[in-house]
């Protein structure tokens, strides 16, 4: 295999994503492939969808994988929208022994979070920056000076008595039926809250609202610098073959 390729595996609630990775240049080097999480997703489940991904492309070398839950040195810790089977599992251990190669396994958002800080919005940022991706839940990560700081999880603030990510989340303004206005309102209280404890330079927005920032950002108020992310449905695909990347050089 090339060392300018990589690939990345992302596992979400709905879906499992896959591609191989440029990763001089970030883009994907396939289409990506998407097969649904299958229900009830345990790990044997899902370690026999990522298996199918990988054959797909034929891939025969190390790879790296998102998911949805705090993932420390390789093993989930929690289990919010997946199986509860997944708690403690050495998901690295797992997927390695099912698809015979090194596996490097990273929190969803963090992975997003490592994708725009090598060529998305926060790009040549130095200083700290947040990434926050807004869908089901509030992901996040921090990046300080290019470098993760992993699994925190800013959607489970306690705000106005409130789990941030119930009122502030893309579901939040969806099952609600928010106007946009109305759900910048909220926004602007989650990222005026987190700024207060972090005072970050810059904030980077993702998940699918990314794709129409026009119809929330310029309602979104708060001190710090805020943008929409660039790499939108890709970055937790990109940020996990880069981290393969790095622990496997």
């Amino acid at each position: 295999m090339s060392d300018d390729l990589g690939f990345g595996i992302d596992i979400g609630g709905t879906g499992i994503k896959g591609a191989p990775v440029d990763l001089a240049s970030g883009e994907l080097a396939d289409d990506r492939y998407r097969v649904d999480t299958p229900q009830p997703s345990t790990p044997a489940a899902v370690a026999e969808v990522v298996h199918q991904v990988l054959e797909k492309f034929g891939w025969q070398s190390a790879f790296g994988c998102t998911f949805p839950a705090v993932v420390q040195h390789g093993v989930v810790r929690t289990a919010a929208n997946v199986s509860r089977e997944w708690i403690d599992t050495d998901i690295a251990a797992l997927l390695g022994e099912a698809s015979g190669h090194d596996v490097a396994a990273v929190n969803d958002a963090d992975a997003a979070g490592i994708a725009e800080a090598h060529f998305g919005a926060a790009r040549d940022k130095s200083g700290l920056v947040v990434v926050t991706t807004l869908g089901t839940g509030i992901g996040s990560a921090l990046i300080l000076d290019g470098l993760l700081v992993p699994n925190t999880e800013l959607g489970h603030l306690v705000i106005d008595g409130e789990d941030a990510e119930t009122r502030a989340s893309a579901v939040a303004r969806e099952t609600e039926d928010l106007a946009w206005e109305d759900w910048a309102v909220r926004l602007s209280r989650y990222y005026s809250y987190v700024e207060s404890l972090l005072w970050p330079d810059l904030f980077v927005v993702g998940g699918g609202v990314s794709k129409k920032p026009d119809r929330w950002l310029p309602y979104v108020e708060c001190r710090t610098p805020i943008v929409a992310a660039q790499l939108r449905n890709s970055a937790g695909i990109i940020g996990a073959a880069l981290v393969a990347s790095s622990h496997h050089t």
